[in-house]
């Protein structure tokens, strides 16, 4: 845990003594840097038959994209989420929802991927490590919009892509010096970059609170949670590796152990603690989205969609 945390500060907070250690990984970050540049300007992009959206980002661990994937996905009927599934204990294609009707478990899906299912009843969500294979079972569902959970480094695939980014960025090196999986600069290839606090702001109130709650959870950078925490009543903090599974045993322990009356947790903790018989108070966390984005991605679906309209005619009349 401290070389996590170690590095954690060094991503997203660096101190004085980070300094000799960044630039010692300096040459590392910029190996990786070029190597990832290198990738994408080689890569041929695939287009599929179907409108695709893509919510990345450049900063490794947090930025928001489940809430603003869900925010986007509630907008329309029949799109298809498909997610890699980071943390879950499985492989290969899974369809975790259909329409809204919950199909696996988390241990399938992965926390993220849950989360997703739970929150949207009339899309699907798939987790895959192959994406085009993934598109093509959407699209074989009836899929009439894709949307490419942490996309933006799927260079191969054509899409419309959106890059969320921090409010501040103190470290914009590349791992493992700093927190960006590409040089600062390929942000270039985003349609649309959100910066958070600029175009999209978070809402956080808390379910069930208590008068001495114990954070728990397993996100990461927990350090960003800080200031949606209320000012008393949080006795305790304690940070799990991100993506970790909870067992009801310790959970009871540390409650006991802090005297708490409540573990407090957010929405991406909380699925994996289904089935506890512990008072659970929960971060609830809803964005606002500034309404050009959506216009720009409603304006980029009716351009597809008109494409496709178009390509379908023109095959008839070859015929």
């Amino acid at each position: 845990m401290f070389v996590i945390h170690f590095f954690e500060t060094l991503f997203f907070a660096p101190r004085w003594y980070h300094y000799p250690f960044i630039v010692l990984l300096s040459p590392f970050s910029l190996v990786y840097g070029i190597v990832m540049s290198i990738r994408r300007s080689l890569m041929k992009k695939k287009k599929f038959d179907i409108p695709i959206v893509s919510v990345g980002n450049l900063v490794v661990g947090g930025s928001g994209k489940t809430p603003f994937v869900i925010a986007l996905a509630l907008r329309y009927k029949h799109a298809a989420i498909i997610s890699r599934g980071y943390g879950r204990q499985s492989r290969g294609l899974i369809e975790i929802s259909k329409e809204g009707r919950i199909l696996s478990d988390v241990h399938q899906s992965g926390d993220e991927a849950m989360v997703m299912a739970e929150s949207l009843s009339e899309c699907s969500v798939i987790v895959s490590e192959d994406r085009h294979k993934a598109i093509d079972f959407a699209i074989g569902q009836g899929a009439k919009l894709i949307i490419l959970d942490d996309g933006f480094n799927r260079a191969e695939i054509e899409k419309f892509e959106i890059l969320l980014e921090p409010p501040h960025m103190p470290n914009v090196l590349p791992f493992p010096a700093g927190p960006l999986r590409e040089f600062y600069w390929n942000r270039k290839y985003a349609d649309i970059i959100a910066t958070e606090e600029q175009h999209f702001t978070r809402h956080v109130y808390i379910e069930n609170p208590t008068s001495q709650m114990v954070l728990v959870t397993a996100i990461s950078n927990p350090k960003r949670l800080e200031p949606f925490l209320p000012k008393s009543g949080v006795v305790e903090r304690v940070y799990l590796k991100d993506h970790a599974y909870f067992q009801e045993a310790a959970l009871q322990k540390i409650l006991k152990e802090f005297k708490a009356t409540s573990l407090l947790c957010t929405t991406k903790d909380k699925v994996k603690m289904k089935g506890f018989k512990l008072p659970i108070s929960e971060m609830k966390l809803k964005l606002e989205i500034k309404d050009h984005i959506f216009e720009s991605v409603d304006a980029y679906i009716k351009k597809e969609h008109e494409k496709q309209t178009a390509k379908i005619k023109n095959t008839k009349r070859g015929k």
